[in-house]
């Protein structure tokens, strides 16, 4: 009988619910009719669109933006919103104190239905909030939204979180424990945190006593989204004046984007015919027929842009500036404004440049296009600027058969990086006191850093290592984390595109710290247009082993950007070390993909040995069959006798899944080996 009485109760609550009949969707014009007027409830509308339904409703919220947790305006869904460049949402409450006595905070959020509510595979996921003052934090989960939010419509969500107590016995939202400065109640100026939020796009927030808004199940109720045609399996158009070919990409010429095209534009050795836009004010923008790359109700997805264009010598000094101007976000209407500040600044080279533009969230809508789709629109800024060509890609992302590729991979979004205008090479090694390009990073908050001398008797040397237990505030700050600064733009600019970074470390494998660890574990990284804080996987640990020596270690990570976690003016991995381990000397060296210093890797002597697992067997059909790990720069030789001289085996490897293979006929004497060469 128990299933039975469970199942009634159950029923019995639903229908109590529905009774009611104040159940969602909610329109975006209005607060949700289950709210409490009465309640006292502080506010946020971007626009101040949405009026509050009675006096205890306070606009006493505001959304910080800059550092690690940036914010962009957007129109989208037929509002103005505010879109979480970041990682982070970080709102602020000037009278979080109203919250000290109440044990469960709701928090109201219009939010707009895209990819951004869920992971990577579109599933929902737990959205979690950070309260509290360091040291003493909280990461409540307010709950999940349902699929069926991603509609491409603005949603009322109701996410509710606890506000437990801190080890003083005052809680996390509402106070501030003594000695601690936090203007809001919480972390970088804010009184409760969003987390994990990238692209997330905001209309209203709200704060307020649980119930305050209603409940979860009435509110978090979703409109259908309408239907719309899949993505096509493709992924770039393009259009060459200079050769008169197009792949589903023209020029558009009406209304304030008129253009002219001219030939013999260029320097002596390299004339091509060109276009530019007509006077100041117009724009150069493009159309893509045959909705080659997909529909304008298809859900907005990051674009890269390679243009080539020239570089005027009349420009020198005139502040002239070329790049994406504006683009569409959504098929209604919705524009997105690109940075000014990332457009290209033009020097007066007298040369032709390809660079190209990575652009988040683009809706193939486009702007201006008529009855053809698009992409971003193009501006010169104090004087027009000829272009020759010009490629559009969409980067798929899912299940789509090309998700994950870019057709567009050798154009680069800063062309210097193929040039010797930046360095790349940097080192800090503290016991020869050289300082080149690197040094310490800063020592305080939860990074508290110690110098001094270690190594074995016959080998000692200055180095840093972690406070630990000697930091303030131990254990509630851990003092486990180690920080390095790039100085002088040693390594380039923060604007350039990620870099492929090869990172050396001289450590001390000191024996009183066997088995503790060590790897480079949180860096920022652009994905699609859009920079955040990425982390490494736990097979970067290095573990100390306890012989007594100085070791190196070594890693790659293929896409940095020398924005550093919690260190500036720029830095590149911040480091997790579980022990007092020494660090005595750090190398840093950029891989360049591009140009005449391509692939070179000065640390490439760091770099350890792989040495390939050989194996031999003779398979079914009676062939020796030699196998070993593909992708490797080795070659099969063989040799009759140990003796004699090692030649390389005629037959050509195949590639099988991971594996390099090669089928011989077996001989009476040989002997293989692998040569790296």
């Amino acid at each position: 009988m128990r299933p039975l009485r469970i199942t009634l109760l159950l029923c019995g609550a639903l229908a109590g619910l529905s009774a009611g009949a104040q159940i969602g969707p909610f329109p975006p014009t209005d607060w949700p009719t289950t709210r409490q007027a009465d309640k006292t409830v502080h506010y946020y509308v971007t626009g101040g669109l949405l009026a509050p339904p009675s006096e205890t409703w306070t606009p006493d919220l505001q959304v910080l933006t800059g550092g690690d947790q940036p914010t962009g305006d957007i129109s989208i869904g037929g509002f103005p919103g505010l879109k979480a460049l970041g990682n982070y949402l970080n709102v602020a409450d000037v009278a979080f104190t109203e919250w000290a006595d109440d044990e469960v905070i709701d928090i109201l959020v219009q939010a707009y239905g895209d990819a951004a509510l869920f992971n990577s595979a579109g599933e929902p996921r737990n959205f979690t909030f950070l309260t509290g003052v360091l040291p003493d934090l909280a990461f409540p989960v307010g709950g999940q939204v349902a699929v069926e939010a991603r509609n491409r419509k603005w949603n009322w969500i109701l996410f509710r979180i606890p506000n437990g107590f801190r080890p003083d016995g005052t809680r996390f939202v509402g106070s501030v424990p003594e000695g601690a400065v936090a203007p809001a109640g919480g972390v970088n100026g804010g009184t409760i945190r969003f987390e994990a939020v990238q692209n997330l796009i905001v209309r209203a927030i709200a704060f307020g006593p649980q119930g305050a808004f209603g409940e979860p199940e009435a509110i978090n109720v979703f409109s259908p989204a309408d239907s719309c045609d899949p993505e096509p399996d493709t992924n770039l158009v393009g259009i060459n004046v200079n050769t008169s070919s197009t792949n589903h990409l023209v020029v558009l010429n009406d209304g304030d984007q008129t253009v002219t095209v001219e030939p013999n534009v260029g320097p002596a050795n390299d004339k091509r015919t060109a276009v530019r836009a007509n006077g100041t004010g117009n724009y150069l923008n493009f159309g893509i027929t045959d909705n080659y790359l997909g529909l304008s109700c298809n859900d907005p997805r990051t674009v890269k842009v390679c243009v080539e264009f020239y570089d005027d010598p009349a420009f020198a000094g005139a502040e002239v500036r070329f790049g994406p101007e504006a683009y569409a976000t959504d098929d209604q209407g919705g524009i997105g404004f690109y940075p000014g500040d990332q457009r290209q600044l033009l020097a007066g080279s007298g040369a032709w440049i390809k660079r190209s533009w990575v652009v988040p969230a683009v809706s193939l809508k486009g702007i201006n296009t008529g009855t053809l789709t698009g992409g971003p629109r193009f501006v010169s800024e104090n004087g027009q600027v000829f272009v020759s060509r010009v490629d559009i890609a969409v980067f798929r992302v899912g299940n789509h058969p090309l998700a994950g590729q870019d057709p567009l991979a050798d154009c680069f979004t800063d062309p210097n990086i193929c040039t010797d205008a930046y360095g790349s090479f940097a080192e800090l090694d503290l016991h020869q006191n050289i300082r080149n390009g690197l040094d310490l990073g800063s020592s305080g908050g939860d990074q508290v850093m110690v110098e001094g001398e270690a190594g074995p008797a016959s080998d000692k040397r200055n180095g840093i290592r972690p406070a630990r237990d000697e930091g303030p505030n131990f254990p509630n700050f851990q003092h486990n984390y180690l920080n390095f600064a790039i100085t002088d733009e040693a390594l380039g600019p923060t604007s350039q595109p990620n870099a492929n970074l090869a990172i050396c470390v001289t450590y001390y494998d000191d024996p009183a710290l066997a088995g503790a660890r060590f790897k480079p574990e949180v860096y920022q990284s652009d994905r699609n247009g859009v920079t955040g804080i990425v982390g490494t996987p736990d097979s970067f640990n290095v573990i100390l082993e306890g012989t007594d020596q100085w070791r190196e270690a070594y890693w790659e990570i293929p896409d940095m950007k020398f924005l550093g976690v919690n260190q500036g003016p720029q830095a590149a991995a911040r480091f997790f070390v579980s022990d007092k381990v020494f660090f005595s000397r750090i190398r840093y060296a950029v891989i360049r993909p591009c140009g005449p210093h391509a692939g070179e890797n000065a640390l490439a002597a760091c770099k350890p040995v792989v040495v390939p697992a050989l194996s031999a067997a003779i398979n079914t059909e009676g062939q020796l069959e030699i196998r070993w790990p593909a992708g490797l720069d080795y070659i099969l030789e063989s040799v009759p006798a140990l003796t004699g001289t090692w030649q390389p085996v005629s037959v050509a490897p195949v590639t099988e899944g991971d594996q390099s293979v090669v089928r011989l006929t077996p001989t009476a004497d040989s002997y293989y080996r692998l040569r790296q060469p």
